[in-house]
C-alpha cells in the first residue's frame, strides 16, 4: 500500500491480506489457470483481495516457480473489459499510470481526458514515478512524448504539471494570496483577451493550501468562482484541464466521484475512465470518493457499478470498491469531520447574489409603450418586439409600462398581451409582467385550484421565500383573491403538512445570527425525532415533531446551517440523507426542500429546472415558474451551480429542450452561455 503522511488515516478500500503467502497465490492462479478454461471467480478473488505490494511479490513468485509472467498469462486466459481490470491491478501504480498515457498518446489521435485526468490529479511523488515507469517501461522520453502530440496552452500546462514540482508548504503567505487573486483577475476578466502564461504558473505551481485562499480570495473580489472566470476566457482541451486542476485542488476525491458518476450515467458505460479510477484510487481515497459519490448524487457508488456493469468484471469492480453505503445517509466519521469542516467554510464565504434581468439603463416607457402597441396592431403579431422589450426590462419598469400604455391608448397591457400571445409563450411573458408577490399568490392559487392540489409547487415557493416575500404574498393573495392564504392552506392541505406549510406562510423566520447553544440543542431534537440519537428524549413523538417543525420553519438560515453542522458532529449523519430515509410523502419533500434551500438555493432551483427538462417532455410550468421568479434575484447564481454540477450550462439545456419564441424568451431571461 502506498506511503501515508505521518498521523494521516488510511482511506483505501484495498489492504494488505493476513497471513500473505506469495507462492500459495502463485499456485492458486497457476492452478486456476491450467488446462482448457480458467477459473476466472478464483483469480477475481484472489487478485482483488491482495494489495498492490503484495501482487509485485505474487508476480516474483510466479515466475520464480514456473518460469512464465504472470501478467502475459493473465492476458492470454482472460478477455475484454475484466482482462483489462485485472491486469491494471497487477502493475504497480506508476506503471499502470504509464500504460494509460501511452495508450492515450498512440494512434490516430489523442484520448486528452485521459491525460488531463492523470496528470491533473497526482502529486509530485506520483509524478516523479510515472515519468521514471514510462521511461523504463517504453525506453521514451515521457515529456517529449506529450510535445509532439499536443499544442498551444494546453501543452504547455501539461508540461508544467509533468515537472511535478508544485510547492508542498503548508505556510501561505496572505500577501501572495491577495497577489495571486489579482494576476488571476487581471488576467482574463480585466484584460482584452486573456493571458493565458499567468493562469499556467499559479495554477501548475502554487500549493494546494494557498491556491484554496486564493480561489476563496478570488471569489470575495470579484462575486464569482474561479472556475466561471476560466469558463468565460480559456476554450477547448487547455479549458478542461484548468478546470480539473481547479477540482483536484479543492478535492480530489470530488473530481473522481464526478468522473465515476459521468463514466457511469445515461446510456453505455465508459469502461477504460471506470477501471482507470478504481484501480488508482482503490489504495488511496476509495473510501472518500464513496462518501461524496453518495453525497452528491443520493445513490451509492456500489449500487451504480452493479446496475451499470456485470459478470466478473461487475464482481471485481464490487470487490475494488470494498461496500455499499446505501444504508441511508450514514457518513464515515473521518468523512463526516470532513463534511462539518466543508459548512464552517460555507457559512464563512457569503455568495453575493446576482439576477440576469437588470433595469434598462435608457428606459422609456414611452417608446416602449408605442412599441408594444404597433407590436399587436392588425393583422398578425410581432412576438420579437415583445419579447426584446419584456425580458430587458426590470418588473419595476414593467409596471411603468403598464401604467404609461392604459395612458397612452386607454387599454390594459396585460389583456392585450393575454389576447395575442398563446401558449407557453403567453404564460411566461404574462408571469413577467406581474408583480413578483402577485405572480407567486397566482402559482399558489393554481396550485390549490381544481380536482387535486400541486403539492411540490406549494413546496417550492412557501420554503424559499423570504420573510419580506412571504409578507407580500399574503397581501397580494388576499388582494387578488378576497380570501387568506392560510385559509387556502387550511382548506386545501391536511394533516402534519398542513401546519408545515401553514407555519412557512406566517413569513415569521427568525432572521439573527446562530446561537451554538441552542444550535446543539435543536441538533438533539432533530437527532431524537429521526431516531438517530444515542439518548432518547423524555418528550412524546407529538411533541418532538412539533419542535422539529418548528426549528426548520422558524430559525434562521445561519442558525440552521450551525444546527446541521453540529447534527453531523453528533450523528455522524448528513440531516438531509436522513430526512429521506425515515420520513414519506410531502411532508418529507417540504422538509428536504427547506434543508436544501438553507444549504445552497440557488443549487436548489438549479436540481429543480435540470429535472423540469430531462428525460422525455418539459415540465413547462416549473421551468417558467422559476426563471420567471428567480430572474432578478438569483438566476446568475442558479446557472453557476447548474453548470458546475450538470457540466453543461442552462441557456445550452433550455436551447436543446424548448422551442420558437418560447425558448427565445428563456433564452432572453437566461441572459447568457456560460
Amino acid at each position: 500500500m502506498s506511503g501515508l503522511a505521518q498521523g494521516a488515516k488510511y482511506r483505501g478500500s484495498i489492504h494488505d491480506f493476513p497471513n500473505f503467502d506469495p507462492s500459495q497465490d502463485a499456485e492458486a492462479l497457476y492452478t486456476a489457470m491450467k488446462g482448457i478454461g480458467s477459473d476466472k471467480e478464483a483469480i477475481l478473488e484472489l487478485i482483488t483481495s491482495r494489495s498492490n505490494r503484495q501482487r509485485q511479490e505474487i508476480t516474483q513468485s510466479y515466475k520464480s516457480l514456473y518460469g512464465k509472467d504472470l501478467i502475459a498469462d493473465l492476458k492470454y486466459e482472460l478477455m475484454g473489459k475484466f482482462e483489462r481490470l485485472i491486469v491494471g491491478l497487477m502493475r504497480p501504480l506508476a506503471y499502470c499510470d504509464a500504460k494509460e498515457i501511452k495508450d492515450a498518446l498512440s494512434g490516430i489521435g489523442t484520448d486528452e481526458k485521459c491525460l488531463i485526468e492523470i496528470l491533473a490529479s497526482r502529486t509530485n511523488e506520483q509524478i516523479h514515478q510515472l515519468v521514471a515507469a514510462y521511461k523504463d517501461a517504453y525506453e521514451r522520453d515521457l515529456e517529449a512524448d506529450i510535445i509532439g502530440d499536443t499544442s498551444g496552452h494546453f501543452q504547455k500546462m501539461l508540461v508544467v504539471l509533468l515537472q511535478g514540482t508544485r510547492e508542498e508548504d503548508d505556510v501561505v503567505s496572505e500577501d501572495l494570496v491577495q497577489q495571486d487573486a489579482q494576476d488571476l483577475y487581471e488576467a482574463g476578466e480585466l484584460k482584452w483577451g486573456t493571458d493565458e502564461a499567468q493562469f499556467v504558473y499559479i495554477l501548475g505551481n502554487r500549493s494546494k493550501q494557498h491556491l484554496r485562499l486564493v480561489f476563496d480570495e478570488y471569489l470575495k473580489n470579484t462575486g464569482k468562482p474561479i472556475e466561471a472566470s476560466i469558463r468565460a476566457e480559456l476554450s477547448g482541451d487547455f479549458e478542461k484541464l484548468m478546470l480539473a486542476v481547479v477540482k483536484c485542488i479543492r478535492s480530489t476525491p470530488e473530481y473522481f466521484a464526478e468522473r465515476l458518476f459521468k463514466a457511469m450515467k445515461g446510456l453505455g458505460t465508459r469502461d477504460n475512465t471506470l477501471i482507470r479510477i478504481m484501480v488508482s484510487r482503490s489504495e488511496l481515497d476509495m473510501l472518500d470518493i464513496r462518501e461524496i459519490f453518495r453525497t452528491k448524487y443520493e445513490k451509492s457508488l456500489y449500487s451504480m457499478i452493479k446496475n451499470d456493469t456485470s459478470g466478473e468484471y461487475k464482481k471485481a469492480l464490487l470487490k475494488l470498491c470494498g461496500g455499499d453505503d446505501d444504508a441511508a445517509g450514514q457518513f464515515f466519521p473521518e468523512a463526516a469531520q470532513v463534511a462539518y469542516q466543508m459548512w464552517e467554510l460555507s457559512a464563512v464565504g457569503r455568495v453575493e447574489l446576482n439576477g440576469t434581468v437588470r433595469p434598462a439603463n435608457d428606459f422609456n416607457p414611452d417608446a416602449d409603450a408605442k412599441a408594444l402597441r404597433k407590436a399587436m396592431k392588425g393583422l398578425g403579431t410581432d412576438e420579437d418586439t415583445i419579447i426584446d422589450i419584456i425580458t430587458h426590462r426590470s418588473n419595476a419598469q414593467r409596471q411603468q409600462l403598464r401604467q404609461t400604455f392604459k395612458s397612452h391608448f386607454g387599454r390594459d397591457l396585460m389583456a392585450d398581451l393575454k389576447s395575442e400571445l398563446s401558449g407557453d409563450l403567453a404564460r411566461l411573458i404574462l408571469g413577467l409582467m406581474l408583480p413578483p408577490d402577485h405572480y407567486d399568490a397566482k402559482q399558489l392559487k393554481k396550485a390549490m385550484e381544481g380536482a387535486g392540489t400541486d403539492e411540490k409547487t406549494l413546496i417550492e415557493i412557501l420554503a424559499t421565500r423570504t420573510n419580506a416575500e412571504i409578507q407580500a404574498i399574503n397581501e397580494a393573495y388576499k388582494e387578488d383573491y378576497h380570501k387568506s392564504l392560510e385559509d387556502a392552506l387550511s382548506s386545501d392541505t391536511s394533516g402534519h403538512f398542513r401546519r408545515i406549510l401553514i407555519s412557512l406562510a406566517t413569513g415569521n423566520r427568525d432572521e439573527g445570527g446562530e446561537d451554538r447553544e441552542k444550535a446543539r440543542e435543536d441538533a438533539k431534537v432533530a437527532a431524537e425525532i429521526l431516531e438517530i440519537a444515542d439518548t432518547s428524549s423524555s418528550g412524546d413523538k407529538t411533541s418532538l415533531e412539533t419542535r422539529f417543525m418548528t426549528i426548520l420553519c422558524t430559525r434562521s438560515y445561519p442558525h440552521l446551517r450551525r444546527v446541521f453542522q453540529e447534527f453531523i458532529k453528533m450523528t455522524n449523519y448528513d440531516v438531509e440523507h436522513v430526512i429521506k430515509k425515515e420520513m414519506s410523502g410531502d411532508v418529507k419533500d417540504a422538509f428536504v426542500a427547506i434543508v436544501q434551500s438553507v444549504k445552497n438555493k440557488p443549487l436548489f432551483f438549479a436540481d429543480k429546472l435540470y429535472k423540469s427538462m430531462k428525460g422525455a417532455g418539459t415540465d413547462e410550468k416549473t421551468l417558467t415558474r422559476i426563471m420567471v421568479s428567480r430572474s432578478e434575484i438569483d438566476l446568475l447564481n442558479i446557472r453557476r451551480e447548474f453548470i458546475e454540477k450538470y457540466d453543461k450550462s442552462l441557456n445550452e439545456v433550455i436551447e436543446g429542450d424548448t422551442s420558437g419564441d418560447f425558448m427565445k424568451a428563456l433564452l432572453a431571461i437566461c441572459g447568457g452561455q456560460d
